[in-house]
């Protein structure tokens, strides 16, 4: 059985009245009560049981909560801490607290980029005894912000542009999956930095469904979604005044349909070509690699005339380089983050051992670039970026400098003049949510800034 299959475990809609459905139902699920309470875990942390779930979420006490910001949603959310990490808490039903549970997990297993589901905890009671609603426990992205957060003064054209190219990219990864959404918007995804580019990740998968495969029926109709979606949520920032003033709310929205339908014919596409061109046969793998995608096997055929070949390639995992980072160096980094430091990596084997083995060049690579760079940054600047971010963004600005200087910048002087010119300037992207000001937090939460209604 494929991995798809596995993870899609029957060839319809999520339907938690089947028995083997819930995860309550699970050989690996973790069931702890605690009085009334019952709390539906994959594994058990401890210190859940040490927050105050006989208190109504909206009214929990501000020692127990992170000051994240929410958005709009129509639920009650909030956000804690939970051991060493930050958890999401949503109140819903029972039902769809299970289901989305069980969607996440699923999708997880698929490696799709999504939030990590924690727990269902069920069976709340407050100190009258009166029934307190369920909740959905997932664990926070470190360094991911809300598409709100992703600002400066005003959204920039070029930024929306990289949030909305990650959108769609994202919505390819979850159709190729077999994952109708349902509900895809700007406010469900959280965006982390990559290599100047932006990674999308799924929230909410409330309204989601797997099946062995979308229709195009499907597909588009959850892009007419997005772009609804995405056209209301622009508008919405125009009039808040956070993007600039000569972008056009509707015809921006309308980039998804174009991202999103150029990625899926590279991907999924037939071609043809003439039968003395077989070199577009790696070509087209080459392409799909650039876009962070594997190969897992071709179909080709020649016409019957035999004078020309059709192609159609299967496009089973995205995560390219990501992949080839961590089985070289055994860093875990976004799929741009990757494909930047593995460049780097080609060039200083190239540059330096040539004839050295790959996994050796990596291994020296580590100890000589990635370690020092990380290793320079100052405690109090730790939070600004992830490591793998921060050490794309030293070789940008080295390749700058030396560009600007006319010659060969050294890796030392580079990265403190990265660190005084550019990092200690950035705002703290794994903090800057737990300690908001009040302009920033009223905008995250879709209040506009303080002075305005």
């Amino acid at each position: 059985m494929t991995e798809a299959a596995r993870a899609n475990q029957r060839d319809h809609p999520s339907d938690l009245e089947q028995p083997g459905t819930s995860p309550r139902n699970q050989a690996d699920a973790s069931q702890a009560p605690l009085g009334s309470l019952h709390i539906t875990a994959a594994s058990m942390d401890p210190a859940l049981l040490d927050l105050p779930w006989s208190i109504p979420l909206e009214e929990w006490p501000k020692e127990n909560l992170a000051a994240l910001p929410r958005g709009i949603s129509r639920h009650v959310v909030r956000f804690a801490k939970l051991s060493d990490s930050l958890i999401a808490i949503k109140e819903t039903s029972e039902r769809v607290a299970l289901r989305e549970y069980e969607m996440l997990r699923k999708l997880r297993r698929l490696n799709i980029p999504c939030v990590a589901p924690v727990a269902v905890i069920t069976g709340r009671t407050d100190k009258d005894g009166e029934e307190l609603a369920p909740v959905l426990v997932t664990r926070h992205l470190r360094f991911s912000l809300p598409y709100r957060a992703v600002f400066s003064q005003t959204l920039r054209a070029v930024t929306l542009t990289r949030l909305i190219d990650a959108q769609a990219l994202l919505l390819v990864r979850l159709h190729l999956a077999g994952f109708y959404w349902g509900d895809v918007s700007l406010s469900n995804t959280l965006f982390r930095r990559d290599a100047g580019a932006f990674a999308a990740y799924l929230v909410d998968a409330e309204t989601g469904e797997l099946y062995p495969e979308l229709s195009p029926g499907q597909r588009e109709y959850d892009l007419e979604i997005a772009r609804v979606n995405i056209a209301g949520e622009l508008m919405d920032l125009a009039e808040g005044g956070l993007i600039e003033e000569n972008i056009d709310p509707l015809a921006t929205s309308e980039r998804i349909m174009d991202s999103y339908r150029n990625l899926w014919a590279e991907l999924t596409e037939q071609e043809s070509f003439e039968l003395g061109e077989r070199w577009r046969v790696n070509a087209r793998i080459r392409r799909l690699n650039e876009l962070g995608f594997d190969v897992d096997e071709l179909t080709i055929r020649t016409t019957p005339d035999g004078s020309q070949v059709q192609l159609q390639p299967k496009v089973v995992d995205a995560g390219h380089h990501q992949r080839r980072l961590l089985r070289l160096t055994g860093l875990d980094a976004q799929e741009n983050q990757a494909r930047r430091l593995l460049n780097d990596l080609d060039s200083y084997r190239a540059d330096n051992h040539p004839d050295l083995d790959e996994e050796l060049s990596a291994h020296l690579w580590v100890t000589q670039v990635f370690e020092p760079i990380v290793k320079a940054v100052p405690r109090e600047l730790g939070s600004k970026l992830e490591q793998a971010e921060v050490v794309h963004e030293v070789l940008e600005h080295r390749w700058y400098l030396s560009e600007k200087e006319n010659r060969n910048v050294g890796l030392a002087e580079a990265v403190q003049s990265y660190l005084d010119t550019e990092l200690r300037h950035r705002r703290d992207e794994a903090a800057i949510l737990l300690n908001p000001d009040t302009k920033t937090m009223s905008i995250l939460e879709g209040g506009g800034t303080p002075d305005q209604p």
